[in-house]
């Protein structure tokens, strides 16, 4: 039997807390959300003039980063590329950038997924969470 490393609470917050001080310094608004590694929303926060929209396109993001295990901007690339087919994949609906998985010892235990400015600033605030808690 294997120990499984998990995101607890303390550090839903202080990615959370990392990530909001990153769009605040840049000006942008938007929603954070942080999922546990099965793409369950653990933590979710809309800051002041973020669009309704990105309070459901957010955790689409993190769920799909979870998942996959990997950046959702992975997928977006591989349906610009032609592959279209992708977009009936199950359960994953947010295939933009933006959303990044939390990697510990080689395996997700979470993942963060940002929205409400442009793809790569919602990348940049999530990877500023993740940081905040060494990973």
């Amino acid at each position: 039997m294997k120990t499984k490393h998990l995101l607890e609470l303390a550090d839903a917050k202080a990615i959370a807390a990392a990530a909001e001080a990153e769009a605040l310094k840049n000006n942008w608004a938007v929603t954070i959300a942080i999922v546990d590694d099965g793409g369950h929303l653990l933590w979710l926060q809309r800051l002041d003039g973020a669009p309704a929209i990105s309070a459901h396109i957010a955790p689409a993001k993190a769920h799909t980063a979870a998942l996959g295990r990997r950046e959702s901007r992975i997928y977006e690339e591989v349906i610009n590329g032609g592959r279209t087919s992708f977009l009936s994949a199950p359960t994953i609906q947010g295939m933009l950038e933006g959303g990044v998985p939390v990697m510990k010892d080689g395996h997700c235990i979470g993942a963060v997924g940002v929205s409400g400015v442009k793809s790569t600033e919602d990348a940049q605030i999530a990877r500023a969470g993740i940081a905040a808690i060494g990973l």
